[in-house]
């Protein structure tokens, strides 16, 4: 099958087959969105044809009439009669289709009779085929409509392309987006996906020269490794900007730890941030982030510094204020840029960062000038209000140099037709102009986020051979004297087969001891009362093993010192293969969800970067005295324990829940290793 999307997305002539003069059908909507394309058309209607009027009975009859190729054929007919269509079509000569029908797989075992009718007349023929159950897509510099929203046809041609798992978010997100300034190179609605997916769009964008930034939609996932290596592929030479469906995903695989939290909302936001995406959280931050990363984008830089000039006082500190709950450094101005702006603004302003101008004056493009020449400062971020007699901004914006090469976001307020008009002025100066301080600090984040993930690169995983992971059920022993093989610290401890075993051990490791059940098959023995800690006696002990019950096996371990608990596990995701998860340990990682997830295999350098990602990562950095992470010894576990699963294919996950941070490193208080076969 051909890999190539052109015949879709810019084909040289399109046939409606099902095309309609009644107005309410979807072939006579599709027909008129199509009558602006300037290339060849065709309308088929095998009840109904009129050659006299260009509607023709067949696909073949309609290219023999045709002055020119018909690549692309748009089906307008019900799900039953589409395989024959499409089988039409491809036998015609066309090599890409759109089927906007529903009726298919969500319609039940006949509908997917239909589904399974498409993919085989698409594999056998090789036409490429988008939807079904797609509102269709639309490429405005060839005024190109191939969408039953006729509307679309009014979107000005840009340089952002939406690709989105929904016709209906695909529309939604494009009209958005040209609320917001900006224009559309290419939009598309997946659909069912039978053919076509995120992935092959992803992949055709890479060399499309009209596209500078790529909206992402998801809702599923087919092929996790291929969708995140065409994300790679287009992140590495324009930004892509990312919402997942499903933040209430609960997963349906929740034995463990690791897997409850990792959800597939939760791991596909992973793996497309490690792919290099710019992951946002809704649709209004989706469209701030590509209004500015289509302009301009910081050079790599792990921690970029943001300036804030602002004409009025308040909505600049709302911008700074937001900025600082994002994690965003704004640097203390240089003396020599302070005394700078001290010759150009009112004693009174506050000129250190933010700066506050006041109402702005004819010194304000040398006032952005100098800030943005500041050392310090990456980016600045712009507020002023249209004001009668006051300053221009989108001329001091220009005049200050503003634009890629000294990154800016501009917010202009005022009256809508004002705000338009400014708006429209710095566009074209490619300037990113928003309508507010919070679409700014959207803006913003995107930016510095796009900009620390250039400057992480792709670090090569881990290739170093690893020891095998233990066949058979593997009990907790079995399971810490794997992880000593990787260098992974765990408590001293001792097997033991009887209650006199048991005792032994408790001689020989001193109190205090904790004494657990030893059985592969249980993972959560505190659920059973299967774990007794702080046990220093023999009565104390022989309590602890009544508890536990007869005729069972028993581990006698040393107490851990006191510290920070994490959870860290690694398992196959059913979507995208070997997947590390890490969080706060114990109850705490189910109530708070505070994880952060990688695709594995990954390189320690990667790997340590993992802790910046929690909410609670204080807790790591001596919080009250605490003990201090070794980021780096937390880089090399991870990535032991990675490379151990992706090296062992018969392994479904291992976790080490919880990995205790004490003052002397980490050390595995418990570790659980699931088979394949035990997942079934």
């Amino acid at each position: 099958m051909s890999t190539n999307l052109t015949p879709m997305f810019a084909p040289r002539g399109v046939v409606v087959i099902g095309a309609s003069r009644q107005s309410g059908k979807l072939g006579a909507a599709m027909a008129r969105s199509l009558a602006l394309f300037p290339g060849a058309r065709a309308l088929v209607n095998a009840r109904r044809p009129e050659p006299d009027e260009g509607v023709y009975a067949s696909v073949a009859e309609a290219a023999a009439h045709t002055g020119g190729r018909l690549d692309l054929a748009v089906l307008c007919v019900p799900a039953a009669g589409c395989a024959r269509a499409l089988a039409e079509a491809a036998a015609a000569g066309c090599r890409a289709a759109l089927v906007c029908a529903g009726g298919f797989g969500e319609a039940g075992p006949e509908g997917e009779q239909y589904a399974e009718a498409l993919r085989r007349v698409a594999q056998e023929t090789g036409i490429r085929l988008l939807g079904p159950n797609t509102s269709g897509f639309f490429a405005p510099h060839l005024s190109l409509t191939a969408s039953f929203v006729p509307a679309a046809g009014q979107l000005p041609a840009g340089d952002i392309a939406v690709v989105a798992a929904s016709g209906g978010v695909n529309h939604a997100l494009s009209f958005d987006l040209v609320a917001a300034g900006n224009g559309i190179s290419l939009g598309v609605g997946i659909g069912a996906g039978l053919d076509v997916t995120a992935a092959d769009v992803l992949e055709h964008l890479v060399g499309d020269g009209r596209t500078t930034a790529v909206a992402l939609h998801l809702e599923t996932v087919p092929d996790g490794p291929r969708l995140v290596e065409a994300v790679r592929r287009v992140a590495a030479v324009k930004p892509v900007v990312a919402l997942v469906v499903g933040r209430s995903d609960v997963g349906d695989f929740a034995r463990s730890h690791t897997g409850a939290l990792a959800t597939s909302w939760r791991t596909t936001r992973a793996a497309l941030r490690q792919a290099g995406a710019v992951v946002v959280d809704d649709e209004r931050e989706m469209v701030d982030a590509l209004t500015a990363l289509s302009r301009i984008r910081l050079r790599p830089d792990p921690d970029p510094g943001l300036a804030v000039v602002t004409a009025q006082a308040g909505p600049g500190l709302l911008l700074a204020d937001r900025a600082g709950s994002d994690g965003i450094r704004m640097p203390e101005l240089a003396d020599a840029t302070r005394r700078a702006l001290s010759e150009l603004l009112p004693p009174l302003t506050y000129q250190r960062n933010p700066v506050d101008t006041g109402r702005p004056a004819e010194t304000f493009a040398r006032v952005l000038d100098a800030t943005a020449a500041d050392p310090a400062v990456d980016l600045l971020a712009v507020y002023a209000l249209t004001e009668p007699d006051s300053v221009d901004l989108a001329s001091a914006a220009q005049d200050a140099g503003l634009g890629a090469g000294s990154p800016a976001v501009v917010v202009v307020g005022g009256l809508p037709e004002d705000v338009a008009e400014q708006r429209a002025r710095l566009h074209k100066a490619g300037i990113p102009a928003l309508t507010g301080p919070a679409s700014a600090a959207n803006a913003v984040r995107a930016l510095v986020t796009h900009a620390r993930q250039r400057a992480r690169g792709a670090d090569a995983p881990s290739r170093e051979t690893t020891a095998s992971v233990p066949s058979g059920p593997v009990d907790e022993d079995a399971a810490k004297t794997f992880l000593a093989s990787l260098g992974i610290r765990t408590p001293d401890r001792v097997a033991c087969d009887t209650r006199a075993d048991a005792h032994d051990a408790l001689r020989l490791l001193g109190g205090p001891v904790a004494v657990k059940v030893l059985d592969a098959a249980i993972l959560h023995k505190t659920e059973i009362g299967g774990v007794h800690l702080g046990v220093r006696t023999p009565g104390e002990l022989d309590a602890a093993l009544d508890a536990i019950g007869p005729d069972r096996r028993y581990l006698v371990e040393a107490m851990a010192p006191a510290g920070v608990d994490l959870v860290l596990g690694v398992r196959r995701d059913p979507v995208f293969g070997p997947v590390v998860l890490a969080g706060l340990g114990g109850t705490a990682a189910e109530a708070l969800a505070d994880v952060a997830i990688r695709l594995a295999p990954l390189s320690a350098a990667e790997a340590a970067g993992m802790p910046d990602d929690l909410a609670a990562r204080a807790l790591l950095d001596g919080w009250r005295g605490g003990p201090v992470l070794d980021r780096s010894e937390f880089g090399r576990v991870v990535s032991a324990l990675a490379a151990a699963l992706a090296a062992s294919p018969h392994t479904a996950e291992i976790e080490i829940n919880p990995l205790r941070l004490t003052a002397d490193g980490l050390i595995a208080l418990d570790a659980v290793i699931v088979r394949t076969a035990d997942r079934t």
